[in-house]
Parts: C-alpha cells; structure tokens; sequence
C-alpha cells in the first residue's frame, strides 16, 4: 500500500512543480509591485503637466507664473515707498526701476494668466507683508540699508528660479514670460547694487545656509608659493647614442639637395666637374 506522503504535493514531481511555482512568483512580483508606482524626476513631471494649446504646462511653470504676479504685489509699493523715502538718490532710483519693472511685469503675468487659465493671488504672501512692515518701520539711513538689502534678496533668490524655467518650459508663454522677467530682475539687481548698501557678505551665509551641503569637499584654496626659478632650456645631446628610423615620407636628404639632377649609374651628376 503506497503511503500518502508519496503523492501530490508530497510526491518528488510536486515539489518540483512547487518549486517552480515559486520562482515565477518571486519573479512577478516585483514587477507586479513596482509597475504603477511612481517618484521618479520624469513621473512627477508627467503627472503635473497639463496640455495647452501653447505647450505642456508643468507645475514649476505655473509656479513660476504665480511667483511674479506675487513679486509684483509687495515690490510695487515697496518701489514707490523708497523713491518717496529714500535718503540718496540711488536708493530713489532704485525704487523707480521697481515700480516701472514691475508694473509691466505684472500687466504680462496677468495676461499670460488670462491665457493658460490660471487664478492668481491678490495679496502678499506672509513674508512678503512682514518685509514691508519692516521696511514701513525704518527711517533715515537704515530705511535706506533695509530697503537694498531686503529687496536684493528677494532678487538673487527669484533670479535662480527665473533662469530654471526658462532653460526647461515647454510652454511658449512661459518662455515668453521668463525672458521679460529675466531682463527685469536682472536690472533691479544691478540698480539695487548700486545703492552701495548690499551686504554681499551676508548674501553669501544666507545662500549657504538655504542650501544642501556639496557631495564632495573641495580643496582648501593652495598657500603662497616661492616664485619660480626662471626655465633652464635642455640641450639635445649633440651625438645621440640611439639611431631613429628613417621617416615614411619627407623632404630630400642634404647631398640630395645640393645636386642638379638625378643620380646616374657612376654617381652623382656633375661628379667628374668637381674632381
């Protein structure tokens, strides 16, 4: 009588149909598993780009459309209050180029808004509101540090985003928009410099301090060094004891040269004339 181990599952083929089953399944299943995920750089961008009839519209487009229409919201009166406050005059035209600037900029965004279909805020964002009541509260000479250095801040840090889109949009109103941008902020950025009130030092810390530190560490900058002795020039050894192999192809030798023609059968030409 045969025992029941021997059969079925138990039995040697249904360990190796088992066996088999699961290797499939170790196989599958990660393909399974992965096959609708998403995160990579190229999933986010699929999944936040909506169609337009002027290009894809990505979410770093649309952020960047709502950035400037918030520029201008708190750069505009900010503009205006240092040409009527500021203590010099490069402070005042500063704030002169803001106005202007942005007073196009934001008829623009508004009307690459009104094309994409896209809502744009009508306040400040919080930080924006607690620049303005700092540079509200300052007078005199600080007004005048407060103003450049605040709004050189917001600058630098809107100029980065400006350059992003516009190397990577695939929309031709977003491109549209960031070249006006672009030439924009890089005129507030000059005129704001030109107050001589930034602090380039304090720039550089709050740059480093927002951003990830390097994947590798450079090397400390080198110390001073001796000059240099002035070059020595190498002389050739004038009878090499190696010998080179003649050239393939090149100009004739020196006894070849100094003749009138070919060589004939008794030597060169013109051979007995010299004797």
């Amino acid at each position: 009588m045969r025992s029941i181990n021997g059969r079925g599952l138990f039995s040697g083929t249904g360990l190796i149909i088992t066996g088999l089953a699961v290797t499939l399944v170790a196989l599958v299943f990660p393909i399974w598993s992965y096959a609708d995920r998403s995160g990579t750089g190229v999933d986010t961008l699929n999944a936040t780009t909506v169609s337009t009839r002027f290009g894809p519209l990505s979410a770093l487009d649309r952020e960047f459309v709502t950035k400037v229409r918030l520029a201008g919201l708190w750069e505009l009166p900010a503009g205006r209050q240092a040409a009527e406050r500021g203590t010099t005059k490069a402070v005042r035209t500063a704030g002169e180029h803001l106005v202007e600037g942005h007073a196009f900029l934001d008829e623009r965004v508004r009307d690459v808004a009104a094309q994409l279909g896209l809502e744009l805020p009508n306040q400040p964002s919080e930080q924006q509101r607690a620049w303005l009541a700092t540079l509200s509260s300052a007078h005199g000479r600080q007004y005048d540090t407060q103003f450049a250095n605040i709004l050189r801040g917001a600058h630098g840090k809107v100029f980065g985003l400006v350059a992003q889109v516009r190397a990577n949009t695939r929309n031709s109103l977003v491109r549209g928009l960031a070249d006006d941008a672009n030439t924009t902020v890089l005129d507030h950025i000059t005129v704001l410099e030109a107050t001589g009130l930034v602090d380039f030092d304090a720039l550089a810390r709050d740059a480093a301090s927002a951003s990830a530190p390097p994947l590798t560490v450079s090397p400390a900058p080198p110390g001073p060094e001796d000059s240099p002795s002035p070059p020595v020039p190498a002389t050739p050894s004038p009878a090499p004891s190696y010998s080179l192999p003649p050239a393939a192809t090149g100009p004739p030798q020196e006894d070849d040269r100094r003749e009138d023609g070919p060589k004939g059968a008794d030597g060169p030409k013109g051979a007995s004339s010299r004797s």
